[in-house]
This record gives C-alpha cells, structure tokens and sequence, in this order.
C-alpha cells in the first residue's frame, strides 16, 4: 500500500467513522501547527506528586511544575540535568547543596518558589504512606539556608538519590501555602502551578489541553499549546494517527511489521528498548494458590515463546526478572527456564488441584487481551481453566489497595506492568514487604528480600549490587510468586518533522518535543 497526501486527506474526511472506537461522540480534530497533540492510554486520576499513579498523572506534572533536576530521553542515556535548580552540589557523602534558579513563581499570587517548598515537597512524603515514600527513604530532612538556598540531609550515603528522588513523581515541587490551604493534599486541581503550561481545560475520558504560563522565565517550548488525547485502545490510535488526529502516539509492537511495509506519508518510527517490565502476578494469598505447588506449575506451563511471538510478535527475549536485560545488573536466566507442562500436571496433581479455575484479570489494551488469551491457552493443556476480566484502568489500580476495601487479599492472577526507573532498586522496591497492599500484589514476604534492597542503596560495587539484585529476583521467582514475561519495547509513531522527548518511564515530556 503507497501511502500519500490524498490517502491522508480521505482518512481525515472519514476520521468519525474510522476511529469510532477511539473517541466518544465528541472527539473532535486538532488544530495544526503551533499545537502539539500526543495521544495517551488513560485518563488522569491524580495530579498531587504525593498520589500519581499512571501515565497522564505523571506528563501533566511535567508541564505545570518544576524538580531541582530532570531527566533526558531514555535512548541518549537517561542523563539528568538541571531545571529548578541552577546549582547543585555535593558537600559530601550525606549533603546535598542546591540553589533555586531565579524567576519561578506560583500562580495565584503564591509568589516565588522557594526552599521552604522543596522542604515541604520532599518531607511531606518521606516516610509516609505515598507509593513514593521510596524515593525519599534516605531523607532526613531539607535544611532551609535563605529563600533560593537550602541543603538536603540524608541519613547515609547514597548516590542515586539526585535520579531517584529528584526527577518526578515525587520528586515535583508543590507550592507549601497553596496545598496546605487546600487541606494538605490535592487530587484533579492543582492549587498551584509553576511551569511552562498551565492546565487549561479537562474533557473527561477525551482530552486535555495545557496552554502557556505567562509567568514562566524560562526556555519557552516550541508549541504554545499541548493537547492530550485519551484513547485506550492501540489500534484506534494507529487509525487514528494515519487519519491526521496526533502527532505523537505509543503503538502495539505487533503494529512495527505492517508500518514498515507502509509506512504513513511524513511519519517517523520510533523502536526503542524500553525500562517497562511485564509479569504475571501469582497471588499466594489466594484460597487456591496457597499450595507453593500450584503456583510453580503455572510457572511451568507458562508458554514464554508463544507470548513473545504472538504478542510482540519476537521483538523482545524473555526476562528473567525485573531489572533490565543487557544492563550490568541483569540476572542470566530464570530458575524455571524451560516450559514442562507434564511437570505442571504432576504438581496439580501432588497439590489435589486438579480441575482448576483461576481469574486472570488484565487491563483493556490489546497487548495485555492477547498476552491473556495466550496465557489462558497454555495453562489449559496442564488443565489450568482461565477465567480473564478485562478491567478498566481506574478499577484496574484499586484492585490491590488494601484502602479500597478487602478484595486485595482475594486476586488470584494479574497481568502487571511497571514503568521502570534508572537504578534496579526503582524496580525491585514494589516487591518489598511494605508494599503489600499498595503494589505488592502477591503477597511476596521476604525479610532476606528486604535485607538486600537495604544493602543494595548503599552499596556502590557494581560486581557486590549486581549479586544482591540477582538474589532478590531468584527469592522472587522461588517464591511461586511471579513470571517474568518481558521488558516491553517502545514503539511510537510521530511526525517526522517532530523531534520527542521520551523519559525512562516511557512516558513523553511534552515541554521538550522540538519543531525539525
């Protein structure tokens, strides 16, 4: 098929029709030109760094704040760089020097930016009951020296702090007299901003619309205003893309064969590797799950190849736990290497579970159905019966929070996916004992486990950390807990007179997408 500009002028003129399972009824075409329009798989459910939980909660954040420091696009090396800050420097081991630049201020007459506002930012959520305690676990506190100038204590040393802690989530600077006017913590409006966009308008479930801070000092972007469409599903997106509505969308993997065959006229591909991992959350709280023995020959009926190919279509190998393949720290290979369906049969059968039924629950995206169905197929031919529940995003998040009611304790199987961080510990931490009931969905209680996650922050051998981390996802897997599927690979399509920015998560930065 010979893509062209009439080709793409039909698709626009037949957009309603086309991308009908994108959009509501109300979905409407872009404007062109000084507008950036990026498309996203879920709504926002929290703006407050104290509470982001997916996708949009983190991009929106990036626009309309500031951190001391950012990150750069993960495929030049995730290196970081100053923002907030103007200067940044170790003292030693334990302290860390930073001056705010000059010129930022809150909106609604908060005034400047000030130190008194990282103290906030960082210790409100040290320590608490925030998903991003983590990051800040070697805080001890922010010493005030002077409105722009302050120091950040830590209790030991610990290098990674300025890409852990610093870069976003938790790391977004909040305006101290804004959010604790609004009793502490906020959710969908931002008490205050300090960026270069301003969050103009929300369409639930369709659209968001950023426009420029007339107060920001800094770089301007390159687009004035930023349009955020929400569309869950890859294919409509893809149609949607060629049909003219973005300028930037993710993709399935199994779209790569058929776009470099034909390619849309004026587009670019992106393929990447990526730091989002992929597993299947066994849950050994489960009535049915309890016998160590059922959990493991799911293990082994587990069809790795079939997943790979038919899912992402043998883009990616299989992982072999929840740091990145080809890094320093990656573990060889999993325990349970090689598919043994008699293998699994037999340890139904020593376990009297024979004739099992399980609920596999699994977000909506057409990755995530078919890595479902495949899964489904294969733990069938050990005599598994797999029940799948699609579930929509907000529900999806709720099901393991132990705040959400009791239903926590009783999932049995979870598709999950984690956007992952630059240090393995990013990964690793959500396995911890204290994150049962947060993102701990399985139950996996290891103090060996929690041992090392303590050693490996300090430690600074590569050789030393490389062996606590292969350790850690040897208890996982040991555990019957877990099955590592695969490091997802990026795949994005955008204009090709378009230059994106796309961070460690995965995620773009929509202040730094650039004009070619």
């Amino acid at each position: 098929m010979n893509w062209n500009t009439d080709r793409r002028k039909f698709l626009k003129l037949a957009g309603a029709g086309l991308v009908a399972a994108a959009a509501s009824p109300h979905f409407a075409w872009a404007a062109e030109g000084d507008t950036l329009r990026i498309r996203v798989t879920s709504d926002f459910q929290v703006l407050d760094p104290w509470g982001i939980i997916g996708e949009l909660d983190e991009i929106i954040p990036r626009c309309t704040q500031v951190s001391l420091v950012r990150m750069g696009d993960m495929r030049a090396g995730n290196q970081w760089e100053l923002y907030a800050a103007e200067k940044l420097e170790w003292l030693d081991g334990t302290r860390l020097a930073f001056t705010l630049r000059e010129g930022l201020v809150w909106t609604g007459d908060h005034g400047p930016v000030t130190a008194h506002d990282v103290k906030f930012s960082y210790e409100r959520i040290a320590g608490s009951d925030s998903a991003w305690a983590y990051q800040f676990e070697k805080l001890k506190e922010v010493e005030v020296i002077d409105d722009r100038n302050g120091v950040i204590h830590l209790t030991e040393a610990f290098a990674p702090f300025i890409v852990i802690a610093m870069p976003y989530y938790g790391g977004h600077i909040v305006c101290k007299a804004a959010v604790e006017a609004v009793g502490g913590q906020y959710t969908t409006e931002i008490p205050a901003q300090c960026g270069p966009y301003l969050l103009d308008s929300w369409e639930q479930q369709q659209k968001v619309t950023l426009v420029p801070n007339p107060a920001w000092a800094g770089e301007k972007p390159d687009f004035s205003t930023v349009e955020i469409y929400i569309v869950t599903d890859d294919q409509a997106a893809q149609l949607a893309y060629e049909a003219d509505a973005f300028d930037y969308t993710r993709l399935a993997p199994a779209a790569v064969k058929q776009l470099k065959e034909a390619m849309p006229e004026g587009a670019a591909l992106i393929e990447a590797e990526s730091t989002r991992y992929v597993w299947l959350t066994i849950n050994q709280n489960a009535e049915p799950l309890k016998d160590i023995r059922v959990r493991q020959a799911i293990q082994y009926a587990y069809d790795s190849d079939a997943v790979l190919q038919g899912a992402y279509d043998g883009l990616v190998g299989r992982s072999a736990g929840v740091v990145q393949p080809g890094t320093a720290f990656a573990r060889e290979k999993n325990i349970i290497d090689t598919r043994d369906v008699e293998k699994a049969k037999a340890l139904l059968a020593e376990a009297g579970a024979e004739g099992l039924t399980l609920n596999l629950v699994t977000q909506t995206d057409s990755t995530s159905q078919t890595i479902a169905q495949i899964i489904q197929a294969s733990l069938a031919e050990a005599g598994i019966t797999i029940v799948i529940q699609p579930t929509e995003d907000a529900a999806y998040w709720a099901l393991g929070d132990k705040t959400a009611g009791d239903d926590y304790l009783s999932l049995e199987l979870v598709l999950q996916s984690f956007a992952g961080g630059v240090d393995p510990t990013e990964n690793l931490v959500w396995f911890r004992p204290d994150q049962i009931g947060v993102y701990n969905w399985t139950f996996f209680d290891s103090a060996e486990y929690e041992e090392l996650y303590q050693k490996s922050l300090i430690e600074q051998d590569t050789d030393k950390r490389r062996a606590m981390f292969n350790r850690m996802e040897d208890l996982m897997e040991e555990s019957g807990d877990f099955v590592f599927i695969c490091f997802e690979p990026l795949v994005a399509i955008h204009d090709a007179n378009l230059s994106p920015v796309i961070l460690s998560d995965g995620h773009p930065d929509p202040v730094r997408f650039t004009k070619i």
